[in-house]
């Protein structure tokens, strides 16, 4: 038992597997995994940046998107994968409050853009003539740095908040990366409610970007049930349903995280969920993104070739 913070100098994270073929197992699993999210982001950024026709406001958002989903998965995966080869567990203090810090900035950055890239969606489908005025390239420069720098000090002012508790139930986290629930587990008595009262204000604005996607979809979907050509129709639910599905998934895995009941709670599916929402979209998002869009596949074997 620890007595306070103070004395924490390392955190322990829940282990995936405790025999050694399981742990390696493990490590080879999520180096394939982190592997494909790197070159599938890689390969997004790298066309968009490349082709000068894919410069336009969807592929600008969906540029900082696959930068995102990058950062995301390099806080929690790499780090699984040494504890597994190294048959470890520690994580240091700095390390779990970066880890901290980084998941929530670049998740609350990542939910923001999606929310950005919906509304981009419904003025390209439902006020297409306005839309070179609303999405100039200054608009979404804009839009884009208020997602990056509100995220930012979101998570800044949530890390300083969860790390400034003192901590008195030992230092073993329940998860294979630091976040803030099982952190706050660790706290003394009723000091961690400030930091709850935080995250329930979070999860009101979280809420409101979610109205904000559903209520721009059902214009959307309105706009485009009306347009009286098959081919037409097409075309516009081809533009907006990968990134409806990306959105799901994002949606689906962390709901499912947050709000699972504690029934189901167990250190195994807590590990399962943790990796449907930390390393299965990042992973994803760029195969959702490049299989339904002819442009940036046409690019890419551009760019291959």
């Amino acid at each position: 038992q620890m007595s306070n913070s103070s004395s924490i100098t390392h955190f322990l994270l829940l282990a995936f597997a405790d025999t050694r073929q399981m742990q390696l197992l493990h490590f080879c699993l999520f180096l394939a995994i982190y592997l494909a999210a790197l070159l599938g982001n890689s390969l997004i950024i790298t066309t968009i940046a490349w082709d000068h026709h894919l410069h336009t406001p969807m592929y600008f958002f969906l540029l900082n998107l696959a930068l995102l989903d990058l950062g995301c998965i390099s806080t929690t995966v790499p780090k699984s994968m040494a504890n597994s080869l190294w048959d470890t567990r520690d994580i240091s203090y700095t390390g779990c409050a970066a880890q901290v810090f980084f998941l929530l900035f670049l998740i609350d950055a990542e939910f923001a853009l999606l929310t950005v890239m919906s509304y981009d969606r419904y003025v390209a489908i439902c006020r297409p003539l306005h839309y070179g005025t609303l999405l100039g390239s200054r608009a979404c420069a804009h839009m884009a740095a208020a997602a990056w720098a509100s995220s930012f000090l979101h998570a800044l002012l949530h890390t300083a908040n969860t790390f400034s508790l003192p901590l008195c139930q030992g230092n073993a986290v329940d998860q294979f990366f630091c976040e803030i629930p099982p952190i706050l587990k660790l706290s003394c008595s009723s000091s961690y409610l400030r930091e709850v009262g935080l995250i329930v204000v979070s999860v009101f604005l979280a809420f409101g970007c979610f109205m904000f996607i559903v209520v721009s979809y059902v214009q959307i979907f309105r706009t485009v049930l009306r347009i009286p050509s098959q081919q037409g129709r097409h075309k516009a639910f081809a533009t907006c349903l990968p990134h409806l599905a990306v959105v799901s998934l994002f949606v689906s895995t962390c709901t499912f995280a947050y709000l699972k009941p504690p029934s189901i709670f167990s250190p195994s599916s807590n590990l399962v969920v943790a990796v449907l929402y930390s390393v299965v979209p990042p992973g994803m998002n760029p195969l959702i993104y490049s299989l339904r869009n002819q442009e940036l596949k046409d690019a890419l074997s551009k760019l291959i070739t």
